[in-house]
């Protein structure tokens, strides 16, 4: 086991005077890290997942790199290991559980790991969980050593953006430096889904507004309505 404190790697700021820049994952995540490396056996990970009250640690090579992730989930017997044929004499479900516990974190681990860069918007991350159904995800570097991890608590903090703040930053930030472009295109914003109506002057760039819309601190989701 190894726990370790990297400094943040964070964004490089945007440049666009005061205005603040949307959230990355260096932004929220946790520096301290708890991880295992690949030669780590099963008693050990288990003393490792409790000790620290974690659901899942990164399996590290030599040089820090994450090469995998090991669960709870992964330390139980597969679901068909209690319907595998046993040899004579044995217990098909005590037999997986046998193997499982003479093998190493890299034997156990899910690999590759599902990993965040620091520099990645927030938003994007929780959309990362959400759709792989992930509580964390280890942060790597440019060379894919491990500098920290972020998880859903972390990620979650940018949805507490209220629907007015949210509304208004649509309107400043995009649809107003575009209005030459997007029309009377209107934004209305419920519980962090934006709805865009009206007619753009260009609808071709209607699908950009959407995607950059998607991307500001604290949206849900972006629906287009043509009235």
């Amino acid at each position: 086991m190894s726990t370790m404190r990297a400094p943040a790697d964070r964004a490089s700021p945007s440049g666009r005077g005061t205005q603040p820049s949307p959230r990355t994952v260096g932004d929220v995540m946790t520096h301290t890290v708890v991880a295992v490396g690949s030669t780590a056996g099963f008693k050990q990970i288990v003393r490792t997942l409790r000790e620290w009250r974690v659901g899942a640690v990164p399996v590290l090579e030599g040089d820090g790199r994450v090469i995998g992730v090991v669960s709870e989930g992964d330390l139980l017997p597969a679901p068909d290991a209690a319907r595998a044929r046993p040899a004579p004499g044995a217990d098909a479900g005590v037999h997986g559980k046998a193997d499982r516990q003479r093998g190493s974190a890299a034997d156990l681990m899910t690999s590759p790991a599902v990993t965040v860069r620091s520099g990645t918007r927030v938003s994007e991350a929780a959309r990362t969980m959400a759709d792989r159904k992930l509580k964390s995800l280890p942060v790597i570097d440019g060379d894919g050593r491990l500098i920290g991890i972020v998880s859903r608590a972390d990620v979650l903090s940018v949805y507490l953006r209220s629907d007015e703040q949210i509304a208004q930053a649509v309107r400043e930030e995009i649809l107003a430096p575009l209005s030459g472009a997007v029309g009377e295109l209107r934004a209305e914003v419920h519980d962090g889904v934006v709805t865009l109506s009206g007619q753009a002057s260009d609808p071709e760039l209607v699908p950009l507004v959407v995607r950059t819309v998607l991307a500001l601190e604290g949206v849900v989701d972006v629906r287009v309505s043509g009235g």
